[in-house]
Formats: C-alpha cells, structure tokens, sequence
C-alpha cells in the first residue's frame, strides 16, 4: 500500500492562499479568525471552561447527593446489623436462661420424684404401723370381750349356783328344821353374840 499525503482542505481558494499569507507575514491584510456559531476560539474556551465548571459544581453536588445517600443506606444497614446482633445477643441470652430453666425443672422433677418416693415410703411404713396398731388393738379389744364375756358368763354361773344353793338350802332346810330346831337355833346365835 503507498502511502499516501494527508489531504488538506482550506477554505480559502488557491491563490488566495499566498497572498492571505504574504499578508500574515507582514502584509497589509488583516488575519481571519476561525468562527462557530459566531463565537471566537477564546469565546468557545470560556464557555468550555463554564461548562466544566458547572459540571464539577453540579456534578460534586449530585456526588454528595449519591453519597451521602449511600452513606444514608450504610448507616441503615449498619443500624439493621447492630439490631441484629443485639437481637441475637438477647436470643442466646434467652436461650441460655431457658436451658438453665430447662435444667433446674429437670433437678427439681428429679428432686420431686425422690420426695415424692420418699413420702409415698414414709406413708407405707406409717400405714403398715398404723394396720399393726389397729390389729393389736381389735386383738385387744376382742380379748377383752372375751374377758369381760368370760367374767359375765362365770358372775352368772356364780349367781345361778348361788340361787341353786340357796333354793337346795331352803328346801333342805324346809325338810330338816321343824319349829323346835328352829327356836333352837335362833337361840344358839343369840348366845353366840
């Protein structure tokens, strides 16, 4: 491929050219300054620069706009971590006091259950003495029925041979003592005394 020369483009026709130089270069015509929009080259650098500067004023605000609303959403975030751990303190926390409670109601039903083992023992032995206590006494008092049973049965056996005796007496007496033997004996106890 040949090289070729970069094209030039003026907008000055070709003879004009030289003279317009000629004229630059110490001649008598004025130099032509180069035009957008009716605005010189230093004009143009103005405005770029006012833009630039706008754009850094604005833009540096809409920067601290977005950042400080990141910073905003960081410190939310950094709030809702804090809750969070917070929260999670207070869980284990809770979690801990209730294997403790979980813990100690276990030793206290262990300790219930061996309290109420103990009771139920102690109530077994006291009713086993209490029920060898009411068979000694119905032991006891059955004895003494038939204690008093038997007193009564021999008192009323005394009483009827006392009664057979005194009636066998009077008849034997009736059959044996006749008035004389009667006097007799009535004046036999009267000298005794």
């Amino acid at each position: 491929m040949a090289e070729t020369s970069p094209e030039l483009f003026t907008t000055e026709e070709p003879g004009a050219t030289t003279a317009h130089t000629e004229q630059a270069h110490g001649g008598d015509a004025a130099h032509a300054e180069p035009e957008l929009w009716g605005l010189a080259p230093y004009q143009w650098v103005s405005v770029s620069m006012l833009v630039l500067l706008l754009i850094a004023f604005f833009g540096a605000k809409v920067h601290k706009t977005i950042t400080g609303g990141l910073d905003g959403q960081i410190a939310a975030i950094r709030e809702e971590l804090d809750e969070a751990k917070r929260l999670r303190a207070e869980a284990e926390k809770l979690r801990d006091e209730y294997s403790t409670k979980i813990a100690n109601a276990e030793t206290d039903a262990e300790a219930m259950l061996d309290n109420a083992k103990a009771e139920a023992e102690a109530i077994l032995t006291r009713a086993e003495a209490d029920s060898k206590d009411l068979v000694e006494r119905r032991k006891r008092m059955a004895q003494d029925k038939i204690a008093a049973a038997e007193r009564d049965a021999v008192a009323e056996v005394r009483a009827k041979a006392a009664a057979a005796a005194a009636a066998a007496s009077r008849k034997l007496i009736g059959e044996k003592l006749d008035a004389q033997a009667d006097s007799k004996l009535a004046d036999d106890l009267i000298s005794s005394i």
